[in-house]
């Protein structure tokens, strides 16, 4: 009983597996070997050979000196004595192409193929006195060719995604076919947790060994394909009548006939343990090199195959997952879609019934909890009949054994492959399983969407998933459509909190501010101004833009402004209160959200030259100066947005507006309006909008100049984005 060698768990190098893989070929493949030997007298009496026919034939170098048919008694029965006996008698030469010679008895036989030439010794009067033989063994090329040809044939298939099952068979024969002596080849698969071998291919095994080894375990000393399967190396069984790994299968072997197992696991590139690779044989027998190698080659050449087949179904599989949650999305969106199609409450939920008949469930109805009752808001079914069955029914709100009662308690989905409990027309719509799901606000259950079979059909997981989600979105159309006109109100309400109540009068100057929100009002702008004043005769500006709308921004805009007004009167400058702002934003709790802000901040006095005006610009739209001449220019200050970094960079602009200059301050929702072709409003025209216009010198009028230029440009009164404007303009003197 002989057994490889235990192998090291490490992966092999990328060189290391280099060197097998060529090693194994040399073996399979190997180089011609020239023999020679001098024979003397007519008993061939083996007088001297190279090494090379020592090694071919298996002699022993020592036995030199002894007849040749004594040393190979093998060859009298194939005929190579009676060819040398010729040769000796007659003196004539003779040559021999593709011979096949079987060396060795028993186990250790082997068959070779030789090309060969039988020469005459003469001595010096011309008398034969021996034979000299020289070869050339071509038994591994012969192999080779065919060999080579059909593990391409094997690549090819493999190549072009043939089944796994024809591919290994087809490599199982070809073994069979090219081996020198009888051997039957079998695969076994593993599963996917390495714990069990399956049948893949073994065209001469008899079909109840199959069967019989077809779930073997993968463990120690379970055969020779569990044991390696196990060991992750290859096991060799000499001898299965006496090896101890065959204790459990011995009486099997021996019915099927089979007598040597060596079996090779077949590993994928990972490690992973994808099956075994077995040759079998009739008789006990010892594996040669070229044998092993033949192993190794075939094992990596099923595992290529396994990997392939592997990855194929994967694809496969990927493909109807794809599929599948493609469909549901569908479904899922053209439900969605009828049941926000209207923003009433009652009608998203009876489109919520008809969404899921008959895809779902033949039978639906829906629910809901009104002043302490339930009321059975909708119905669905294929027939007027059982829809007018379903629809006379309504559950009892606190009744123990009703599903729809229970589900609205606990909030939680219940399914069952039985008739409802409780009262109901189930016998009369030969109801068989149902499902309800709750309708939840908040986690808490305001309705119940229950699903109804009648037939075959059960509830698998993923219909139970499909009707969870269906009624998530519905419940949430249905409490949008409740919620929508609160909405409006509170969003108007908490805007007007955040906006000034009304324009301040400030000393030697005239204000105008203009606001215009986008889309319907429902969320709080993030635009926003202020004007208030600090004492001695200062007034602080602001105007701003939070990154973001709804509530979160609303809670951003208040922490500027609010900031602002109570560090403005302690600081020494705009540029002090801005690092101030920013350093409130980086301290917002994270449920405030981290919007960034954008802002200009300024202060302002009036002087007997008009208005002395200091500002910083925190990454906003660049403030434009109108002068007396009423051209418009953008009045440069560098300076990086708040909210993102701890020390932003910021610089302070001074600036002396003259009488009867004004500067205008914006947010980017007036640049960035669009056209129906897409082009966006932008700096060049919003100057050409406050340059040369018939505004005069009235802030207003400078407002209504560029929102009318602005809107003719993008030819509708709608907007894609929030719209503030503040104007500050030095009053004109009076003579």
């Amino acid at each position: 009983m002989t057994h490889a060698p235990e192998q090291r768990s490490a992966p092999l190098s990328a060189a290391t597996a280099d060197r097998g893989q060529e090693h194994d070929l040399r073996a399979l493949f190997g180089r011609s070997t020239a023999v020679f030997a001098s024979l003397a007298g007519p008993a061939h009496m083996l007088e001297s050979a190279n090494a090379a026919f020592f090694d071919a034939t298996g002699v022993d170098p020592v036995r030199a000196g002894t007849p040749i048919g004594q040393l190979l008694p093998e060859l009298a029965e194939q005929g190579f004595l009676t060819l040398l006996n010729r040769v000796y008698r007659t003196g004539e030469r003779h040559p021999g192409h593709d011979a096949r010679i079987v060396l060795g008895t028993g186990p250790g036989a082997r068959e070779a193929f030789f090309d060969f030439t039988y020469e005459p010794r003469l001595d010096v009067g011309g008398n034969v006195t021996g034979v000299r033989i020289l070869g050339v063994e071509t038994t591994q090329v012969k192999q080779a060719r065919q060999l080579t040809a059909e593990h391409r044939a094997l690549l090819e298939q493999i190549a072009r995604q043939a089944p796994l099952e024809q591919v290994l068979d087809g490599m199982a024969r070809t073994i069979e076919d090219l081996a020198p002596e009888e051997v039957l080849v079998s695969v076994l698969l593993a599963d996917a947790d390495g714990l069990h071998l399956r049948h893949g291919a073994a065209p001469s095994l008899p079909d109840f060994y199959n069967q019989a080894i077809d779930g073997i375990a993968t463990g120690e000393a379970v055969g020779s394909c569990g044991t390696a399967a196990h060991r992750r190396q290859p096991v060799i069984v000499t001898d299965i009548a006496t090896d101890p790994f065959w204790d459990d299968f011995r009486a099997l072997a021996d019915r099927a006939g089979v007598a040597a197992c060596w079996s090779t696991p077949i590993l994928a590139r990972d490690g992973a343990l994808l099956g075994t690779f077995a040759m079998y044989h009739r008789a006990p027998r010892t594996p040669q090199d070229s044998d092993l190698a033949l192993a190794r080659v075939f094992a990596d050449t099923a595992a290529l195959a396994i990997e392939r087949h592997h990855a194929e179904q994967a694809r496969r599989e990927a493909e109807r997952r794809e599929q599948a949650a493609r469909a549901d999305l569908a479904f899922l969106l053209e439900a969605s879609t009828r049941l926000t199609s209207d923003l009433d409450y009652t009608q998203a939920l009876q489109g919520l019934a008809s969404s899921c008949t008959p895809l779902l469930a033949p039978l639906c109805t829906v629910d809901v909890v009104e002043a302490g009752r339930v009321r059975r808001i909708a119905a669905a079914a294929p027939t007027g009949r059982e829809e007018r069955l379903l629809a006379s029914h309504s559950p009892v709100y606190d009744a123990a054994d009703d599903a729809v009662a229970r589900v609205l308690a606990s909030g939680v989905t219940e399914v069952a492959r039985r008739t409802p409990t409780g009262p109901g027309p189930w016998q009369e719509l030969q109801a068989t399983g149902y499902l309800c799901v709750p309708l939840l606000d908040r986690g808490t259950a305001f309705g119940a969407l229950t699903l109804l079979t009648t037939g075959e059909q059960v509830f698998d997981g993923h219909v139970v998933a499909l009707a969870e989600e269906l009624a998530r979105r519905a419940a949430s159309a249905a409490l949008n459509a409740r919620q929508y006109t609160e909405r409006v109100a509170l969003a108007r309400d908490l805007q007007a909190g955040l906006l000034l109540p009304e324009v301040p009068a400030v000393p030697g100057a005239q204000l105008a501010t203009y606001y215009y929100p986008a889309g319907e009002g429902l969320e709080i702008s993030g635009d926003f101004y202020d004007v208030f004043p600090l004492g001695d005769g200062t007034w602080a500006f602001l105007l701003g833009d939070v990154c973001g709308r709804g509530a979160k921004a609303a809670t951003t805009t208040a922490l500027v402004r609010h900031t602002a007004r109570a560090v403005a009167p302690l600081l020494p400058g705009p540029e002090a209160v801005v690092r101030a702002v920013n350093k409130a934003l980086l301290d917002r709790p994270d449920s405030h959200g981290n919007a960034f802000v954008t802002l200009v901040y300024g202060h302002l006095t009036s002087t007997a030259a008009g208005l002395d005006i200091t500002l910083v610009r925190a990454g906003h739209t660049l403030p434009v100066h109108i002068d007396t001449r009423h051209t418009a220019r953008y009045l440069d200050s560098d300076g990086t947005l708040l909210g993102i970094t701890g020390n932003p960079y910021l610089t302070t602009r001074h600036l002396c507006l003259e009488p009867a200059e004004s500067l205008v301050l914006y947010t980017d929702g007036i640049t960035e309006a669009h056209s129906r072709g897409g082009e966006q409003f932008g700096e060049t025209r919003l100057l050409q909008a406050l340059t040369d216009q018939a505004h005069g010198y009235d802030p207003a009028a400078i407002i209504a100049g560029l929102t009318d230029a602005a809107h003719a440009f993008t030819g509708t009164d709608a907007i894609n984005d929030d719209q503030a404007v503040l104007v500050l303009t030095a009053r004109p003197r009076v003579f």
